[in-house]
């Protein structure tokens, strides 16, 4: 299994969602209400806002509560004032993380982060440690284009993937390339560019299914023993649960069979 981008690629199957529901309403709003701070409140001038609503939307965070923290972001509500910080440092075996928080306590936050490290034989480590590893870039999923087959009256997929990579040169993507995984079309941009291609696409008629700034690893860390695994795995879990952290990436590696055998 591969370590590709977020720890939540890999999140193992055993993880209980709903123990962590609470958790990521918390996450939601916090994201929107930074995404409304940078970028203003309208959704369609707003490409990361957009993304955070429709999440926390199919996250089942209330509507009610989306606007009230589109409001905090805007101004026009008081409320908690939030930062962006990042984390770095070494898991078990030295696989690299990257963290992304959103704290309005950044000791608490760091003690916090520090203490998971430590617990799970890793190192919380000095900024710029591991963040060269992790390319921060948009990325756009697509979804593959349908058509009605006149015999079967199924619908089915089209897929068309010259005519994107055609249309996405318009936009000077880094990287476009079918994901078997997630059955879409994914598109790599610049992170100033993200905004502008997403539009792009969509005056072209594509339905774009998400759009996110993320960071992905230029290597990978292959763990081949279970016990290993397991801490890593660990560690990435106690940290994504965390309040304040927003997004976990690793090069995290690691075969089915020993990730299938790790118990957590």
């Amino acid at each position: 299994m591969s370590g590709h981008s977020k720890w939540a690629n890999i999140k193992h199957k055993k993880a209980k969602a709903d123990a962590i529901r609470g958790v990521n309403f918390a996450k939601y709003s916090k994201e929107i209400i930074i995404a409304a701070k940078i970028g203003g409140a309208d959704l369609n001038g707003n490409v990361r806002l957009r993304t955070a609503v429709e999440k926390a939307k199919a996250g089942g965070l209330p509507n009610d509560t989306i606007k009230r923290a589109i409001d905090k972001g805007a101004g026009n509500l008081a409320g908690e004032s939030f930062e962006e910080i990042t984390y770095e440092g070494y898991g078990a075996g030295g696989v690299a993380v990257f963290i992304e928080a959103q704290t309005d306590n950044r000791n608490r936050t760091a003690g916090d982060i520090r203490s998971y490290f430590t617990k799970f034989n890793g190192n919380l480590g000095e900024t710029g440690c591991v963040g060269w590893i992790f390319e921060p870039c948009g990325m756009i999923a697509v979804d593959k284009p349908q058509q009605a087959d006149k015999r079967s009256k199924e619908i089915v997929k089209v897929f068309d993937f010259d005519k994107l990579l055609e249309d996405s040169m318009e936009f000077d993507p880094l990287d476009v390339y079918e994901d078997d995984e997630e059955d879409d079309y994914k598109i790599k941009t610049a992170t100033d560019n993200l905004e502008n291609t997403v539009k792009g696409f969509e005056a072209l008629g594509y339905k774009i299914k998400s759009a996110e700034l993320t960071r992905i690893p230029s290597n990978s860390c292959e763990i081949t023993d279970a016990a290993t695994a397991k801490k890593v795995m660990l560690l990435l879990e106690k940290l994504d649960e965390h309040d304040d952290v927003q997004n976990v990436y690793s090069n995290f590696e690691a075969s089915d069979e020993i990730m299938n055998s790790v118990d957590l």
